[in-house]
């Protein structure tokens, strides 16, 4: 074929890929399709065969009610059945038109009504069909391998039906389909274990297929009976008869078919977990049409094998998932006393790391650090793989034809065509990179793949050869199974839980050795703290009597001393708790205090502070309350929230102090009339060293976080609500004495 042939068919492979095969505008005529408007009972559209085969009168055209073409009886038994709402109950509605009996299958879709009516073959065999059927069932469900279960499938199929040939052909990842079982008369050509190319079956025909389980051609020779009109009158397109049984297929298909020498043919879906897993295939060499009953009994067929095929690959997948378990449980173990990364684990047992997903070599990179056993690339090759492997953001890449994905790893594909790769979220280089040796295999094709479709003239035409075509395949490993991706991804899990765990440790180690830093600072600060107050004391009185200039600026600067010092106390004071805070050891001793007294301290030490303001400051609590509560920790949290109040509220301000009961809880109020907090502040009052409102030069900005805290062990919570302008409320609950 010339470079501009192949181009040609390239094209026209991809207009066949378009192909509107959803909205074919015909059916197939051993049926009759009518398209009815719900509401108003009007047949929209209709086969052009429909009054033939039906044998209606020649003025009956679409536009008119349901009863005029079926009659009042069979259009209301039709209403009937579609008012029910599960339709697959009543599918096939038996009908009779005139002397004519007939199945009706309903569907609604894209708004309209679907009613297709197939004339009743004979099903004097109905009997034997049902214990047939039911013995089948028990069979499948019964078998114990995937091989049976293929086996007994094509049998039953085909002694039920009569085709020659009934098969099941299985997707393959790359698109393409093998056939895995066959069931075929003993002169002709057998097709087990033959592949055919992707391109047999289009896309778009594949999620037609997906979204029916039975797809039916009586014959390919038929002539297509149009929809009349063409278009739908509502919505003037074209009609998608997706889910329609009669719906006529490709040309090209029913070519394709013709060149295998099959007339009639039948496919049942077979899914897994919603995908489309593969085909029951059948074929006849002559016309064929399969009852109504017959074809739901080989649907049920393949409903059931779908089942018992996710059943079995489950328990297979099961089994050897269950084989590989002291492999890693050993690996587990490894990484868990390894000493560094957990990484350093695996390197230790290589062996068993390659026997877990029984590769040939395997690579262990540890903070990008390259580590090789048994037949792997180079170093530096591993090293461009792993840029490869982290560039496919996801924590396991898997395939079995690696140098298809990246071309440079055909230097290397007779040590490594076989790719499966896994690491942790870290911000160093890691992972684990499995590799298999390529195997070169043949494989055997139902004709040429790359001819699978040529041209004739201008137009498509499906291959005339269905001979076996042999190709070598070069650049494949043998692919991983469904046990071996479980294995990396269970110990993948383990070095996840491993890394976490120690990371946990390294947190805690570090808290801990800095709160026992904190303790150790605070404590021996203190002395040295203590004498510095006191020798500024002492220092104080001996100047005191001195009234000469150079003894004031000592006195201020003594001043300036003392104030320093009773910050940085404060601040010690206050990192102390905070460190307690966060590791979650703050301790407290409550009791019953009077919430009137407690109060009453609180007035007396405050009062003075808000006096230099002119700022009226009042306590107000319920009679007889009282609360349980550490009273030197919540006076902490008190004496905090009115300090801020008072340094925050303007000269002649208000601040009221209020208690009261809620429940089983005595919740304290401060309210100000100060100048309130930002709302884009206010979320962020209680974060450690928040202190971005002016005036508060002075302050740690760890006040607030330690008194939520100090709240939160006596099991309340501190709240704060504000109103630039007007003021600030903060809420603090404890609990009710007993």
């Amino acid at each position: 074929m010339t470079p501009d042939n192949q181009q040609d068919v390239r094209a026209l492979l991809n207009t066949c890929a378009d192909e509107p095969i959803r909205i074919p505008g015909a059916i197939q005529p051993h049926g009759v399709l009518l398209t009815v408007d719900e509401q108003h009972w009007t047949v929209q559209q209709a086969s052009a065969n429909a009054r033939q085969l039906l044998g209606l009168a020649g003025d009956i055209a679409a536009g008119q009610p349901l009863s005029r073409w079926l009659g009042e009886e069979q259009a209301g038994l039709i209403r009937e059945a579609l008012s029910n709402g599960h339709l697959e109950e009543v599918n096939p509605l038996a009908l009779v038109c005139g002397a004519l009996q007939l199945d009706g299958l309903l569907h609604r879709h894209d708004g309209v009504v679907f009613i297709e009516l197939e004339p009743v073959l004979d099903e004097a065999h109905r009997p034997s069909l049902d214990l047939h059927l039911s013995r089948t069932l028990r069979r499948l469900q019964t078998a114990g391998t995937l091989e049976a279960l293929y086996e007994i499938s094509v049998n039953e199929i085909r002694a039920l039906t009569g085709y020659d040939r009934v098969l099941i052909y299985r997707f393959q990842d790359q698109g393409h389909g093998q056939v895995i079982a066959e069931s075929a008369a003993p002169e002709l050509d057998a097709y087990d274990g033959l592949f055919f190319p992707a391109s047999d079956i289009p896309e778009q025909a594949r999620e037609l297929y997906r979204l029916n389980w039975l797809r039916i051609i009586p014959d390919a020779t038929y002539v297509p009976a149009p929809m009349v009109p063409a278009l739908r009158p509502d919505t003037l397109q074209p009609l998608d008869m997706s889910y329609a049984v009669l719906r006529s297929v490709s040309p090209i298909h029913c070519h394709y078919m013709r060149n295998m020498g099959v007339r009639s043919s039948m496919s049942i879906s077979l899914l897994k977990d919603n995908q489309l897993w593969g085909l029951i295939s059948c074929g006849n060499r002559q016309p064929l049409q399969v009852p109504h009953a017959l074809r739901a009994a080989c649907q049920t067929i393949g409903q059931v094998l779908s089942m018992q095929i996710s059943m079995l690959e489950e328990r297979q997948a099961q089994l050897q998932r269950q084989a590989k378990e002291n492999l890693l449980k050993s690996l587990a173990a490894a990484m868990r006393e390894a000493e560094g990364d957990v990484y350093n684990g695996l390197i230790a047992h290589p062996e068993a790391l390659m026997a877990l997903a029984e590769a040939s070599g395997v690579a262990v990179i540890i903070e990008g650090d390259v580590h090789l056993f048994g037949r792997c690339p180079s170093v530096e090759q591993v090293g461009a793989l792993l840029k490869w492997v982290q560039l496919q953001a996801t924590s396991a890449v898997e395939t079995s034809s690696l140098s298809a994905l990246l071309p440079e790893a055909g230097a290397y594909q007779r040590i490594a065509s076989g790719l499966l790769a896994i690491s942790l979220p870290k911000p160093v280089d890691n992972a684990v990179l499995w590799f298999r040796p390529e195997v070169i295999d043949s494989v055997s094709w139902s004709g040429n793949p790359e001819t699978a479709k040529h041209l004739v003239g201008d137009r498509l035409q499906p291959r005339e050869s269905f001979n076996v075509w042999k190709q070598q395949v070069e650049g494949t490993a043998q692919a991983w199974s469904v046990g071996d991706l479980y294995a990396v991804s269970d110990l993948r899990r383990s070095a996840l839980e491993a890394d976490l765990s120690r990371q946990v440790l390294r947190e805690k180690d570090a808290v801990r050795a800095r709160d026992e830093l904190v303790a150790v600072v605070s404590h021996d600060l203190r002395s040295p703290l203590t004498v510095i107050v006191m020798q500024c004391g002492m220092m104080q009185r001996v100047v005191a009597a001195d009234v000469s200039p150079s003894s004031k600026r000592l006195i201020s600067a003594v001043d300036t001393l003392q104030r320093a010092t009773s910050r940085m106390t404060n601040l010690l004071e206050d990192l102390l708790d905070t460190s307690k805070i966060e590791a979650g050891r703050y301790s407290i001793e409550p009791q019953a205090l009077e919430v009137s007294q407690f109060f009453e301290d609180a007035w007396t030490l405050l009062t003075p502070l808000a006096l230099n303001k002119f700022i009226d400051l009042s306590f107000t609590g319920e009679p007889h309350l009282k609360m349980f509560a550490d009273p030197e920790r919540i006076f902490q949290v008190l004496s905090n929230l009115v300090g801020n109040a008072i340094k925050f509220t303007p000269k002649e301000g208000t601040i009221s102090v209020t208690a009261s009961v809620e429940g089983d809880l005595v919740v304290i109020s401060v309210v100000d009339s100060g100048d309130g907090i930002a709302a884009d502040q206010l979320p962020h009052v209680f974060e450690r060293y928040w202190r971005i409102r002016e005036g508060n030069p002075s302050g740690t900005g760890l006040g607030l976080y330690i008194s939520k805290g100090i709240v939160k062990a006596h099991g309340g919570e501190l709240t704060a609500s504000s109103e630039p302008g007007v003021g600030s409320e903060f809420r603090f609950t404890v609990p009710l004495a007993p």
